[in-house]
């Protein structure tokens, strides 16, 4: 009875692989599509080029990483305890592409949020997380040049800096000036410094 129980057991998982196999194939073939024909960037991108956040980012898009911005003041061991922490996401299918040919696809969006940091003792020991959200700098992969008369975009991306009280009107006048500076040693990697953000490692 027990070795019939076991069978019966491997046919179910059977069944149960075969069918998810190709449930899975869609959703990944869905998550590629997504990057390279950009229904999320549709919704990120107006038609003069302008960028806003995307309104479902934390449901629909990947968790990509996070950073830790140290205190540039104090010292000791409360010097590099992070003012800041910053939560990054990608959209559908970008982790994907970029691990087959190491580099961000058309359309592919990455949303960096950006929070104040704060410090406290809990069980673990001394812990630092989120807290109060100011604001996300938004990126969509642009190799094509698209809008060659905004200044936001350039470089092979469309870059934006948001204030978390108005998620639709960018900061950010002039990429070159706003933004590229803070790039420019992670030219190599697609303008992103992507040893920060263990699912692209390959």
């Amino acid at each position: 009875m027990d070795n019939r129980l076991t069978a019966i057991n491997i046919k179910v998982i059977s069944v149960a692989g075969l069918v998810s196999l190709p449930l899975l194939a869609v959703c990944w073939q869905s998550g590629v599509t997504a990057a390279n024909n950009g229904p999320e960037t549709e919704s990120v991108v107006g038609s003069n080029g302008d960028l806003r956040v995307p309104a479902d980012y934390r449901a629909a898009y990947q968790f990509l990483g996070s950073w830790g911005l140290a205190n540039d003041q104090g010292s000791g061991a409360k010097r590099w305890l992070p003012k800041a922490i910053q939560v990054v996401y990608a959209s559908p299918g970008t982790i994907a592409a970029y691990r087959k040919d190491g580099h961000f696809p058309d359309g592919a969006v990455l949303v960096k949020e950006n929070f104040e940091a704060t410090t406290e003792a809990m069980k673990a020991g001394t812990i630092s997380r989120a807290q109060r959200l100011t604001g996300w700098f938004v990126m969509v992969r642009d190799t094509k040049d698209s809008h060659p008369d905004n200044k936001l975009w350039g470089e092979g991306w469309g870059w934006s800096y948001f204030d978390a009280a108005n998620p639709l009107k960018t900061t950010s006048a002039d990429f070159r000036k706003d933004c590229l500076h803070c790039h420019t040693p992670a030219q190599a990697s697609d303008w992103i410094y992507v040893d920060g953000y263990a699912p692209l490692w390959r």
